[in-house]
């Protein structure tokens, strides 16, 4: 009779290779949360740091319960900024991953098919410019869209505009949706280009046999293959902008309403860290709980 090999037994490397990614979330996302979540509900202070500290010291959960203080959300629920604050965020950022989308996925479909030999090159001039600074990438387009910057010299010699005309681009939401939109833009196109390099050609070469006009190919095989990176992308580039601070700051004006301009101004400008924390904690729920949701229907349908 044959002798069967014993199962491999689970070595501490393999231990190391799970335990790692679980110890990353919990010291860089759970520890800065419950800390952050702990200063929510204190009680703001003329001091440093400029809060009363909770659960601090000795003593029994009762007296731990008693000195929760929901003031500071119950204070969000009741100023309109705070609502508008979130409204505002949710809706440039819907706005910019639509036009981060019908910009991208082009650029990303030409990458795709194109020769193999082409390919790293345009992935290269995708990421290029991952190699300057964001901040002066932002502020590049401050120059830009000034009224007295490059476009309106640009206008000008092309006879578009007279002499004495300006573009009033600068400060202005318009002038938020084209710093985001291109920022986030390699974020958009990487993941669209890693779901449609991987699809197979002979799909759409079999479509085409069977008399299938080029559009309705796209909408039946293309774009339904292409879908993990459209939802990728999306989530990838939703997600941050919601909470964008420095690309409303320099090119956003005063009528620009973000939930990061809030939070900064609550954080440093009022000094009301409590109220700031729990800007920070609403914010944070606002993002996760559709990420959430949206994964367990992944989970239901496969």
């Amino acid at each position: 009779m044959a002798d069967t090999a014993a199962p491999p037994q689970a070595g501490p490397a393999r231990w190391l290779v799970v335990i790692i990614p679980y110890l990353w979330l919990l010291l860089f996302f759970a520890a800065p949360f419950l800390i952050i979540l702990k200063i929510s509900l204190s009680d703001t202070a003329i001091a440093m740091p400029p809060y009363l500290p909770v659960f601090e010291g000795p003593g029994m959960l009762g007296d731990f319960v008693r000195q929760l203080d929901l003031e500071n959300y119950s204070f969000l629920l009741e100023d309109p900024l705070y609502l508008q604050s979130y409204l505002s965020s949710l809706r440039i950022a819907a706005i910019s991953t639509v036009l981060l989308l019908l910009i991208g996925y082009p650029i990303a479909l030409a990458m795709a098919r194109a020769p193999n030999s082409l390919r790293p090159t345009l992935v290269m001039l995708v990421i290029l410019p991952f190699w300057t600074s964001f901040l002066i990438r932002v502020y590049a387009w401050i120059g830009i869209l000034k009224p007295e910057g490059l476009l309106t010299v640009f206008l000008q010699a092309l006879g578009l505009l007279g002499p004495d005309e300006q573009v009033q681009i600068y400060r202005t939401d318009i002038a938020v949706f084209i710093g985001i939109v291109y920022s986030y833009l390699p974020f958009m196109v990487l993941p669209l280009y890693a779901a449609l390099e991987k699809m197979d050609g002979t799909l759409l070469e079999a479509a085409s046999d069977l008399g299938c006009p080029p559009w309705k190919a796209f909408w039946r095989i293309t774009f339904p293959l292409s879908l993990p990176g459209v939802v990728a992308g999306s989530m990838i580039c939703f997600i941050p902008i919601t909470g964008e601070f420095v690309i409303p700051d320099l090119l956003g004006g005063a009528q620009t309403l973000m939930i990061g301009k809030t939070l900064w101004t609550e954080f440093f400008g009022n000094r009301d860290w409590p109220l700031a924390s729990a800007v920070a904690v609403l914010l944070l729920l606002v993002l996760v709980v559709p990420i959430m949701i949206f994964q367990n229907q992944q989970q239901k349908v496969r």
